[in-house]
């Protein structure tokens, strides 16, 4: 940028690495380009190898002398993989850590295109089957990014093998699974591993530091939150049906995908659960081409015949916080000319707060207790030092992007296995939005009727005991 002090904060930045010793064992390959296409059915990510036999397309993992290491292992290697792979390839060059992540192994069931993506992200192996990669030595910490079907299975696998784990969101395709999954949590967390549920949007300075304000009561008793999560990519009738547009595979369809973020984003920032909904659900095109290829959100289509989409386009519902507060929520893939815009709002006796994903470094207070004279919202820039996570990256003014939530989700789990203190969110966090979602889809199956969420039971690690939802 040009600036006096830019230099001197690089020699910082290099000078915090090298004491860390913090590093991967290959190169820093940058993320660019498209997705690897894997060998599975299209749209699919190939996790469920079924014979016993493994391939490691590349190299042997690392595991040097060194006791402070920790070997990531990841399943699954497309949209979510690529953000994963940035932020645990980016982490220990930013922050001092007690542990020192390494890429160890990525799996998927296509060695051409796994070797591609271990190439491509800064992987120092790649295995073909997801048991393999569980069983490495190397492996200390399976990272989860598969479609929601295979979540649980994988889960509960590494778990028993003594593995800590990060699973993406939603944490499940049920309630019941998720359920198996808590458990199998608390009673990994006895023997001292970690497991976590990767909602990245916590991991924002922005919202992060919404979190803190709302603790620390600037904006008083919540009256009402409203979030919304908007995007467009399914409007064309001839996008394909790929494997998020199957309820087998997906669970659900804007309610789990952009419904569960926002869920647990209104959650975290009010600091108390919904307990009760009242919902609409609504399927714009029911029928899709079957799909020929595709990455990410990207698909082409074969052209051989129709399938029926299985999953919600759209969610709109309302709920009641524990305290009383009320919540308005609508998630849709539908909303024409919307990318990714997600915008949360929480109203106060003493203020307000708002955040939208589009303007991610910023953060809109209104002090409600000052002159009405010269009151009104107004802009705070989250880039301060002393905001979240900011004393580890640029000068005041210089943004961050949304690949920095991944490498401080990264940052905070790693925290939290070295301290051997329970992660946050929790496998217990998840469970709870599982049981919204839950909620959500009965209200909408019985025309609207407000539908409680089933209680979570309160445990050593959940966020009703820690108090830090």
């Amino acid at each position: 940028m040009g600036e006096p002090h830019q230099g001197a904060q690089a020699g910082a930045e290099a000078a915090r690495v090298d004491r860390s010793g913090a590093a991967v064992p290959v190169g820093d390959a940058a993320v660019g380009g498209g997705e690897a296409v894997t060998g599975a059915a299209p749209g699919e990510t190939p996790v469920r190898e079924t014979s016993a036999a493994s391939t490691p397309v590349r190299g042997s993992g690392v595991r040097g002398a060194d006791g402070r290491v920790l070997g990531v292992g990841m399943v699954g290697y497309a949209f979510m993989g690529a953000a994963h792979s940035q932020g645990w390839r980016t982490v220990g060059r930013v922050f001092d850590l007690p542990r020192r992540p390494v890429l160890a192994a990525v799996c998927g069931r296509d060695a051409e295109a796994v070797r591609a993506m271990a190439d491509r992200h800064g992987w120092a192996a790649a295995e073909t089957d997801w048991r393999a990669l569980i069983a490495r030595d190397d492996v200390d910490l399976v990272d989860i990014c598969t479609p929601g079907d295979s979540h649980a299975e994988i889960a509960l696998a590494a778990l028993a093998a003594g593995k800590h784990v990060l699973c993406e969101k939603p944490l499940a395709n049920s309630v019941e699974e998720a359920e198996a999954m808590t458990a199998a949590a608390e009673a990994a967390a006895a023997r001292g591993q970690v497991a976590m549920v990767g909602f990245n949007y916590r991991r924002l300075p922005a919202t992060s530091l919404a979190r803190a304000m709302v603790a620390e009561g600037r904006i008083g008793t919540l009256r009402h939150v409203r979030v919304t999560y908007l995007q467009d990519w399914l409007v064309d009738p001839e996008f394909p049906l790929t494997w998020r547009l199957r309820r087998e595979r997906a669970g659900s369809g804007a309610l789990g995908d952009l419904g569960a973020h926002i869920v647990d984003l209104a959650q975290y920032l009010a600091g108390e659960p919904v307990v009760g909904v009242s919902a609409l659900t609504e399927t714009f095109v029911r029928r899709r081409p079957l799909p020929a290829a595709s990455s990410g959100l990207s698909a082409v289509s074969d052209r051989a015949g129709l399938g029926t989409v299985t999953v919600d386009d759209a969610a709109l519902f309302t709920g009641r916080l524990a305290s009383g507060a009320l919540a308005s929520f609508e998630a849709s893939r539908f909303a024409t000319g919307r990318k990714n815009a997600l915008r949360i709002e929480l109203n106060g006796e003493r203020g307000s707060l708002a955040f939208d994903l589009e303007r991610l470094n910023e953060l809109s207070y209104h002090d409600h207790t000052e002159p009405g004279t010269h009151a009104g919202f107004r802009r705070i820039l989250v880039t301060e030092p002393d905001h979240p996570y900011l004393d580890a990256w640029w000068p005041p003014g210089h943004g961050l992007g949304y690949e920095h939530s991944f490498t401080h989700q990264a940052h905070d789990l790693v925290q939290a296995v070295a301290a051997g203190r329970p992660p946050v969110p929790s496998f217990a966090d998840g469970l709870q939005v599982q049981r919204v979602l839950a909620a959500v889809e009965e209200s909408a199956e019985k025309n609207s009727v407000y539908t409680p969420v089933a209680a979570t039971p309160v445990t050593a690690t959940s966020p009703a005991v820690r108090g830090d939802l």
